[in-house]
This record gives structure tokens, C-alpha cells and sequence, in this order.
């Protein structure tokens, strides 16, 4: 299991999202912390380390630290 971390940025979109949004990018995040491969997509360069988390309205760039176990929430933007 992975630990979950924010850019206050980040942070910031994310309890300003409105309710159904918010939600639903907190529960995918959930599914990233149990396996960050399997429910997130490469950004980029398919590394490992940065991937994005799409969700109906929602996008969010995240930093995997395999070995912190950790994963940042460096960016986090409502698509409305």
C-alpha cells in the first residue's frame, strides 16, 4: 500500500472540486495507493514513476516512489 501525498496546489483544486468530482478522483486515487500501475496510465515516458489518473471530471498528475512507497498528487485539474 502506498502513502498519499499532495502539492498544495493540488490539494487546493481538489476540495474545490464540487462533490460528485471530488469523490470519484479521492476513490481512484484509493485504487492508485492499493496498485499505482494498474489503475493509472503513463504521462509521458512510460516509466513508472509519472503517470495520470483519469476520471469523468478530473485529471491528476502523480509521482510514484516505489521505494517510499509514496504517491505525490503533484497536479490536480476539474474538467467540469
Amino acid at each position: 500500500m502506498y502513502c498519499l501525498k499532495y502539492d498544495i496546489a493540488a490539494e487546493a483544486v481538489h476540495e474545490a472540486m464540487p462533490a460528485p468530482a471530488s469523490e470519484a478522483l479521492t476513490l481512484a486515487l484509493a485504487d492508485a495507493c492499493h496498485d499505482p500501475i494498474a489503475a493509472t496510465q503513463p504521462y509521458g515516458e512510460d516509466d513508472g514513476v509519472m503517470r495520470m489518473l483519469v476520471t469523468d471530471h478530473a485529471f491528476a498528475v502523480l509521482l510514484v516512489g516505489r521505494a517510499s512507497k509514496t504517491i505525490t498528487v503533484l497536479q490536480a485539474t476539474y474538467l467540469g
